[in-house]
């Protein structure tokens, strides 16, 4: 399979580690092999140079005309719609769904766990059910036709 995530001007990055870890930007420069430049104007992310190793390369890429300014960006970002196509993504979704878990108090927690409980309980039956009518199918004489 071919690797299709390239370091490239204009692909979206997520921010992994530092002051502005867990948002979004875009690579605006490649620096050299280790380091690129980047812009976030939708995260406030000011434009400066960041590790490679610090990113996570998305598969959004945002067409980038040469020597685009922090407001050009940001007037690309939001003709593009590349906010609104991050916040409908797999991994957006994952991330919400997480920091949304972790911002529970206890009440909510325990909240969770009794729903759960009675869903799997449901489900539970409903097995026991269906199992119960199948070994009741099978315990019928097979009728042979002429």
């Amino acid at each position: 399979m071919k690797y299709t995530r390239l370091v490239e001007r204009g692909r979206v990055v997520f921010i992994t580690h530092g002051a502005y870890a867990k948002k979004v930007a875009v690579i605006v420069d490649i620096i050299d092999q280790n380091r690129v430049l980047i812009d976030g104007p939708s995260d406030g992310v000011p434009r400066r140079p960041v590790n490679l190793k610090r990113l996570h390369l998305t598969k959004l890429v945002m067409k980038l005309p040469d020597n685009c300014g922090t407001l050009g960006i940001q007037d690309l970002w939001h003709r593009q719609k590349i906010g609104k196509l991050w916040k409908n993504s797999a991994w957006a979704k994952k991330l919400a769904k997480k920091d949304r878990r972790a911002n529970l108090t206890d009440f909510q927690r325990f909240q969770v766990m009794v729903a759960r409980k009675q869903r799997n309980k449901i489900i539970a039956s409903y097995r026991h059910w269906n199992s119960t009518l199948e070994t009741i199918k099978n315990m019928r004489p097979k009728v042979k036709s002429a």
